[in-house]
């Protein structure tokens, strides 16, 4: 009898395929080699995946980008994970801010290290190793010194100031950049008190608000959108130009009834009415050699010719 070969057993490869700086991944200055780490998302609170350097000096955010069924050829290897990591440069205040919020709450000053810690996330300590960690604390913290010990407690004015510089040089490299980021309909007919210069800047600090946002709680990025001073959003209909408004008053020019509520059980076929003395005397006659209406408006067929 023919034997069965031997399937080699599927042996894991770690092995991911990553798009990073030369600084992100140097180990000349340190023996540690960088480290994939998994922290709390300041964002979301769920769990997300970050990148530590060689020796936790600096911290980059992971984004992937992800086709279906897409792998990848390492060495003599083949990695299922096809997906392709993008490593970029973070602020590690972004994922230190919401432990400091959360202590805050108390109203006193501790020591960062017993701030930033997370069952869930052992690896959050960690952060405070890198460089940019305890030389930036104070602009978000107040901070008092005891002797050789430091602490700290959390300053939602500090911290709305530091976001509106963030926000600020955003901008500014927006427009360096010449990036449009505005959406607003120009018309001949759109009469407005303010000019164009104006509506540019509030929709640049709007969009960078926004990019800001995608590293602050929904709380935080409101309490921000009200220390730059930006009015609210209006509705598509305010904003649209008086040309195209339609009035609530005015009927549609257009058929724009829902038509899927005939397919309700109000709108079912009812039972036909009880005819008249006169209908069933008709309904009774002679119909041969007689048309029907829409006989007359149908279109003819022709004869095939024999």
């Amino acid at each position: 009898m023919a034997t069965k070969k031997k399937r080699t057993p599927n042996v894991h490869n770690n092995s991911r395929v990553v798009i990073a700086a030369d600084s992100a991944i140097d180990t000349q200055k340190h023996n540690s080699d960088p480290a994939f780490v998994r922290l709390r998302d300041p964002t979301t609170d769920a769990t997300s995946l970050y990148m530590l350097s060689a020796g936790d000096v600096q911290l980059f955010e992971v984004k992937a980008f992800v086709e279906d069924f897409h792998s990848w050829f390492v060495g003599q290897t083949v990695q299922r994970d096809g997906r392709l990591l993008f490593v970029t440069p973070m602020d590690p205040l972004y994922l230190i801010l919401p432990y400091l919020i959360k202590s805050g709450k108390e109203g006193k000053f501790q020591p960062v290290d017993q701030v930033v810690m997370d069952d869930e996330f052992p690896a959050c300590s960690r952060l405070l190793s890198c460089t940019r960690s305890l030389a930036s604390l104070h602009h978000i913290t107040e901070e008092k010194e005891v002797g050789t010990h430091r602490f700290h407690r959390y300053s939602q004015e500090k911290t709305m100031n530091w976001l509106k510089k963030k926000v600020e040089r955003t901008v500014s490299v927006l427009k360096a950049r010449n990036i449009s980021v505005g959406e607003r309909v120009k018309s001949t007919t759109y009469i407005t008190m303010k000019s164009e210069l104006d509506y540019r800047n509030e929709d640049y600090l709007r969009y960078a608000h926004g990019l800001v946002s995608e590293y602050l709680s929904q709380d935080l990025s409101k309490d921000l959108l009200t220390h730059l001073q930006l009015p609210e959003l209006k509705s598509p209909k305010e904003t649209e130009p008086p040309s195209k408004k339609r009035k609530l008053t005015d009927k549609p020019v257009e058929a724009e009834e829902d038509y899927t509520k005939f397919n309700s059980a109000e709108f079912a076929r009812k039972p036909p009415k009880k005819m008249t003395a006169a209908q069933k005397s008709l309904a009774k006659g002679d119909k041969t050699g007689m048309k029907t209406m829409s006989s007359f408006f149908s279109p003819k067929v022709k004869e095939e010719k024999k």
